[in-house]
Order: structure tokens, then sequence, then C-alpha cells
């Protein structure tokens, strides 16, 4: 590399070597940029898609192959999690919901609840989940085959609580998710192959630092009217944050529930990306034509999606050193 290309690139590589050292706290520090600069929202809101694309590389780039190929050895737990996030996540928010009445006393919310439960985990677990130091290339699988189900699933249980209410578009979705999926595999191969794996390990500081900035994106996106609807409507507001960490943490810990037995670490990665909906597909499917108070909760519940890995540390770090502490010492002995 020549050596005013490679002194041009220094400053920010540094500045993203930095920015992934902040790890969780900068994933947090990015909700409350998001509400402080609502132009900023609107200016990057035509770049979503882009950004999807984007963070799905640099997943695919960073595969872990040996554990990829033994997920595929094994792939009993892939499709016990795609069996769970895909089919017993929404049949059972859209059971309680009606159960509870929920869809005669607040359609609108029942709607958000809805169409979170049927979203495939968001795009950018894998990223968020490396970022903790979680296993992402079992994230990262099982939200490729849970992402390929989503325009048969996702048609079905809309039908089914909403009947024909609901228009999605799966022909449509199912396209649009295999071009990003197919293209963003693409790329990643070809960087793999003309970077190599080792250096992309090598760089994995400020590959977490880009991670980071492509999340704010979607953080930006979406937040802009949140302070707004604060000033309106506080106790609403309040009482819709509230239940969106609910329903974060709900998920999150049924699913470590559920897998315990496959290792704490392993269960927390996959509840951390269970509780993470993608409900920006569902808005695409949808067209965006949603009431006031679902595009509200969709907002809010970026809180706990990017709060989590900040909330989460302290367990990472104690199952990380509960599962080190045993192999130091059959090492030792």
């Amino acid at each position: 590399m020549p050596v005013t290309l490679q002194s041009s690139l220094a400053l920010p590589v540094r500045a993203l070597t930095w920015l992934g050292g902040q790890g969780t706290r900068a994933i947090a520090a990015l909700v409350f940029f998001g509400i402080a600069v609502p132009p900023l929202g609107e200016l990057l809101k035509p770049f979503v898609t882009e950004a999807v694309f984007v963070l799905l590389c640099i997943s695919f780039m960073r595969v872990d192959i040996a554990a990829l190929r033994d997920h595929l050895r094994r792939p009993g737990i892939v499709l016990a999690a795609t069996a769970w996030t895909t089919l017993g996540v929404p049949l059972i928010i859209g059971v309680s919901g009606r159960a509870a009445g929920l869809d005669a006393h607040s359609p609108d919310l029942f709607l958000a609840l809805m169409l979170q439960a049927v979203a495939s985990p968001m795009m950018a677990s894998p990223a968020l989940a490396a970022v903790m130091g979680l296993d992402s290339t079992l994230v990262l699988v099982t939200l490729v085959t849970s992402t390929a189900l989503v325009p048969f699933s996702a048609p079905m249980f809309a039908y089914v609580f909403f009947g024909a209410a609901l228009t999605l578009s799966p022909l449509g979705l199912g396209l649009k998710l295999a071009g990003i999926l197919a293209g963003s595999l693409l790329v990643a191969a070809a960087i793999r192959w003309t970077a190599g794996a080792s250096a992309i390990k090598r760089h994995a500081a400020p590959i977490d630092g880009l991670n980071i900035l492509i999340l704010f994106v979607f953080v930006a996106a979406v937040m802009g009217s949140v302070a707004g609807s604060f000033l309106a409507d506080p106790v609403g507001t309040v009482e819709l944050a509230l239940l969106a960490f609910a329903v974060f943490f709900a998920l999150l810990g049924v699913t470590v529930l559920i897998f315990r037995r496959i290792g704490h670490d392993r269960a927390l990665a996959l509840g951390l990306m269970v509780s993470q909906r993608n409900m920006g597909l569902m808005l695409a499917a949808t067209d965006g034509v949603l009431p006031g108070p679902t595009w509200l909760y969709f907002a809010l519940c970026q809180f706990p999606i990017y709060l989590s890995p900040q909330l989460l540390k302290p367990i990472v770090s104690r199952l990380s050193a509960q599962e080190v502490a045993p192999a130091v010492t059959k090492a030792l002995n």
C-alpha cells in the first residue's frame, strides 16, 4: 500500500478502533443520540436498506468457519431455535393477546405486538452478539434459517389473528430478503477471499467500530419522533416504553430457559437474537401504513435492543469467567 494512502487511512482506522473499543457503551449511547438529533434521522432514513446490507456483509465476513461446520453437522439446535422464534413466539403472543382481549380494547397495540412477534430476528443481532463476545455464528445461522421462513410464516399468522384486515406481500418480502442475503453473502465471501480470515481477525476492533456506526443508521431513522410523543403524552409514552422492555426481557428470559442445556452463553446468544425482532421489515411489508401508536411502540422497542448489550454485559462477563475457570483448573491438573 502506498505510504500516502496508508497515512491517510491511519486516522479513520484509529477512530474506528477507539469506537470499537467502547463496545456496549457506544451502542447504548446510540439511542440517546438518535433522540437528540431528529434531523439526522430524517437524513439517514433512505439508507436503512444499505445499512442492513453492510451489517450482514460484516456478519458473514466474520463467520467462524469451524464453528459453522460444527453447527451444520449438528443442526438440532439451529432447527429448534428456528422453530421457536418463527412459530413459538408469534403463537404465544397472539394467543395471549387474544385471551387478554387486547385485540378488542387496544387494536393498535395488538397490531404492534403481533408485527413484532412475526418478524424475523434483527439483521444486526449477529453484530451485537459479536460485540458482546457471544456466539455470533450460531446467531447468524439461525437468523438466516428463520428469515427464510418469514415470507411464509408472517402472512399465515397475520391471517389467523387479523383475517384479511392486514395485507402482507410474501412474494415481495421473500424476493427482497433473498436478494439481501445472497448479495451480502457474495460480497462477504469476496472480502474473505481477498483479505483473508487472519487479516479480518487482526482488524476486529475497527470492524466493531464500523458495526457501531452502521447500527446508528437504524436508531436515528426511527427515534426522531420519540421526543415529540413524550412531550404530547408523557404517561402513555412511558407505559409503552415499559411494555417494550417487558416484552424484550420476557422473550430473552424464556429463550434462555428453553435452551439452557446447550450452555448458558449460547442460550444467552439465542435469547438476545429472539428478543431483537426486525420490525423494520414488517414496516416495509405493510408499506408503512400503520397507526401512530404502532409506530411509537416500534420506536420505543429500540431502547431495550440497544441498551441490552450494556445491561447484560456483567452477565456475559460472569459466564465467561465461569467457563474459563474449569478449563484453567483442568489444564493445571
